[in-house]
């Protein structure tokens, strides 16, 4: 397997592994602060790269030069975590993915600023079409809602964090020194936790945390493990072997997977009208999956 298949297949891996966390985090996003929960996460996480880093060749101190390069990524993925959940407490699980596929589009605007990675012209016709597709199903198919441009404000606060999200691809690539993933994860979670201990602690002092309910648990061991510390890694690998557009067109995928998330959570399945902007999304993975 070529390695940049090696990539295709990690962020198919990835956006299955991020749509658990629109549907669950839907759930618990009202009962716990987003930076309370996200701490844990990056806690957790941070201990489960730490471990996988240190049985497979360990973690250099080579990896330390220039720290400031883990504060910006880990600012950059604290962001966008802390919105997410504040968008998840108004925004749909399904609307919300919606908005994550923007990021695509996000991502070519911030690869091109960055690394000046250029999209070609059919690509950005994929991305042309996979946005119309989100937008339809952040608009809950309503041409109405469309045409006044009504966004509600959790979709709002959560496409905030997506252009953080955007910036973070391409960066990983400027900044990475030749660092393995897992220890080039693993230095950017210790930041992120840091920041987060540091913009949240009042919220994480506030917290009762003996008082959680299972559900906030179990959610909070999913974002930490499978949202977390196994999509930071899949994420950095596939940042190393495709360009940033291609990357994140696999979020294209996300609003599928959260509609089966869904109906496995016993939540039902969106509007029929819905799932037509759902199919514009996977035609345009389909079409930056056909690109050579």
């Amino acid at each position: 397997m070529s390695e940049a298949a090696k990539g295709h297949v990690a962020m198919l891996a990835f956006s299955m592994l991020v749509a658990g966390s629109f549907a669950l985090g839907s759930i618990v996003a009202n009962e716990i602060a987003p930076t309370a929960l996200n701490a844990v996460r990056f806690l957790l996480a941070g201990a489960v790269i730490g471990v996988a880093a240190m049985a497979t060749g360990g973690i250099p101190r080579s990896t330390w030069v220039a720290p400031w390069r883990y504060v910006v990524l880990g600012g950059l993925f604290a962001i966008y975590f802390v919105l997410m959940f504040e968008g998840l407490k108004t925004a749909p699980p399904v609307s919300a993915a919606a908005v994550f596929t923007l990021t695509p589009v996000l991502t070519a605007l911030a690869g091109w600023v960055l690394l000046r990675q250029i999209t070609t012209p059919f690509m950005a016709a994929a991305l042309a079409i996979g946005g119309a597709g989100a937008l339809w199903v952040i608009f809950r198919a309503d041409l109405a809602a469309l045409m006044a441009f009504e966004i509600g404000t959790g979709e709002m606060i959560y496409f905030v964090g997506c252009v953080s999200h955007a910036i973070y691809t391409p960066m990983v690539r400027k900044l990475n020194r030749g660092e393995r993933p897992l220890v080039f994860t693993f230095g950017m979670i210790c930041a992120g936790f840091l920041v987060l201990l540091a913009w949240g602690w009042p919220a994480i002092r506030a917290t009762e945390w003996t008082a959680l309910s299972p559900t906030v648990w179990i959610a909070i061991f999913y974002v930490a493990i499978c949202a977390s510390a196994m999509t930071f890694v899949l994420l950095q690998f596939a940042s190393l072997r495709l360009p940033s557009a291609k990357v994140m067109a696999y979020t294209y995928l996300t609003p599928s997977w959260v509609i089966l998330w869904e109906i496995a959570l016993g939540n039902g399945a969106p509007p029929f009208a819905i799932l037509g902007g759902v199919a514009l999304t996977a035609v345009a993975l389909l079409m930056l999956l056909k690109q050579r």
